[in-house]
């Protein structure tokens, strides 16, 4: 089963729209909020980055605010492209990543592998060890992803997850879970709905959610809830 685990860590900033507090600090709250211990490691961190002019403060927000740029849409128009264009799709089986470029999506160093869906095979995507995901095309996970639950019970029971989702499978469809590790992201290639022949990319993606393409919903059909 493939592995690729994208490590993530909560990251809660107080910040203005400039990055800057009024104190002068990046991302340091100026109440009288008790900060954590990692976010007091945070601050210490960035403020020597800057110290040792290593970044800036403008650098550092131009990043956060590229990270929170990313979104589900991104993912929807890599899906709906593979649906509307054969030649795209094959790209894109081959090589996720490059493909994605070629909309404009950077995934920076990271490995996409996409799977598709077909009446034979169902995907679903899990990290089994923290929470690998593609937040280049899908932005930030959501929190049933990172749950232990999720976690332990799609590897062993992938059909009663994928049920609480909503999601009940034909009894002969194969469900192959992929887990994810730290270089290397999958990203799921739902079924296209029938009868959306001739609708335009742009029709297509609205149809495309985030859980779909994680693998634990279906194109088209509304999101489900997450796994007791």
């Amino acid at each position: 089963m493939p592995h690729d685990h994208d490590h993530d860590h909560g990251h809660d900033h107080g910040h203005d729209h400039h990055g800057l507090s009024p104190s002068g600090h990046p991302y340091r709250p100026d109440d009288d909020t008790a900060l954590s211990r990692f976010q007091i490691m945070e601050i210490a961190l960035r403020e020597i980055l800057i110290e040792k002019g290593i970044t800036t403060a403008a650098e550092i927000m131009a990043q956060v605010e590229r990270m929170d740029a990313r979104s589900p849409a991104l993912g929807a128009r890599v899906v709906a492209r593979a649906w509307v264009d054969p030649a795209f799709k094959a790209r894109l089986m081959v090589d996720g990543s490059a493909a994605c470029r070629e909309l404009g999506i950077e995934v920076d160093a990271l490995k996409l592998v996409v799977v598709e869906n077909t009446a034979e095979v169902h995907n679903v995507v899990v990290c089994t060890l923290c929470s690998c995901y593609p937040r280049n095309l899908l932005g930030l996970p959501p929190d049933w992803y990172k749950t232990r639950a999720y976690r332990s019970r799609v590897v062993r029971e992938p059909r009663a997850v994928l049920a609480e989702f909503g999601t009940r499978l034909p009894g002969d469809m194969r469900v192959q879970v992929h887990d994810s590790t730290a270089d290397m992201r999958y990203l799921v290639l739902p079924a296209r709905p029938a009868g959306t022949e001739g609708w335009t990319e742009d029709r297509l993606a609205a149809l495309v959610g985030r859980d779909a393409m994680i693998g634990v919903a279906l194109a088209g059909v509304p999101e489900g809830a997450p796994p007791a």
